[in-house]
């Protein structure tokens, strides 16, 4: 029972930082199309939060350790609140300064939350760590369903309500609020060790020359989420001119996404006994 207690505490800090996360997704491009930006514009718009999530991606693990997991967790929603007001605006710095601020938020959403779990499941409450995938598993189940529904919401309050593609920012915002103050009031702050950055990057760097595997499942992973952020450019403007509601396109897009997720885990331990190479 405190086991349980914990994990939904974790969840209902959580849970609606992702589904505003989704929120902010299907129609971010026609968002943009709409504030009269040629495609080339926008394309250095969406490069601006793809190299911001790169940059910071180096040194977040670091910065989440020294500033507090908890604290980060409020951060990532004020970034991403930041963000999605600047969606209202018409001007190109503007909307570039909020693709960065989303792109840093976004970057703590997923490594200050699930950090700050872990130490508190291991260190503060001291449970068995084969407990963990159990909680993990359950984020993935509401998240992949968070992803469909945040489609069929976007579409719902764009089009069916005829606020527009900025509706779905302004929908995101009280989650994020929601997730901050849950976090910021309900848990405890923790911290990592205290490394300095050009170490920890160090580390890393040397930990993937020395083992061939890592690397190699590195280059994988970067090819993969290359092809993604190239879709997720293109999908809209290839859809759009036939007249498909994008936000139930998308929430197909993440419903195929889970029903993949769901038939690896049942071939790798089913019947089927699949073994990733």
């Amino acid at each position: 029972p405190a086991f349980r207690c914990f994990q939904r505490e974790f969840l209902l800090g959580y849970l609606p930082a992702l589904a505003a996360d989704w929120l902010q997704g299907p129609l971010l491009f026609q968002l943009l199309q709409s504030r009269g930006f040629l495609r080339s514009q926008i394309a250095a718009l969406y490069s601006c939060g793809f190299a911001s999530n790169v940059a910071f991606g180096l040194v977040s693990g670091v910065f989440v350790d020294r500033l507090g997991r908890k604290k980060s967790c409020v951060l990532s929603s004020v970034l991403c609140s930041v963000s999605c007001l600047l969606q209202l605006s018409w001007d190109f710095l503007a909307l570039a300064a909020g693709r960065v601020l989303a792109a840093l938020g976004t970057s703590l959403l997923f490594s200050a939350f699930e950090s700050w779990y872990i130490h508190e499941h291991l260190e503060r409450h001291d449970f068995p760590a084969e407990w963990i995938p159990d909680t993990f598993s359950r984020v993935a189940l509401w998240n992949s369903g968070l992803a469909v529904a945040a489609g069929l919401v976007a579409q719902l309050v764009a089009e069916g309500l005829a606020l527009g593609p900025v509706a779905p920012f302004l929908v995101a915002m009280p989650f994020l609020a929601l997730s901050g103050i849950f976090a910021g009031k309900n848990w405890d702050e923790n911290y990592g060790k205290s490394r300095a950055c050009g170490k920890a990057c160090g580390e890393g760097l040397r930990g993937l020359l020395s083992d061939p595997r890592a690397l190699l499942l590195g280059l994988a992973q970067a090819l993969v989420e290359t092809i993604l952020l190239i879709f997720a450019f293109l999908w809209t403007p290839v859809l759009e001119p036939h007249g498909i509601p994008l936000g139930i396109a998308f929430s197909g897009f993440t419903a195929a996404s889970a029903a993949g997720s769901a038939l690896f885990r049942r071939g790798v331990t089913g019947q089927l006994q699949l073994q990733p190479l």
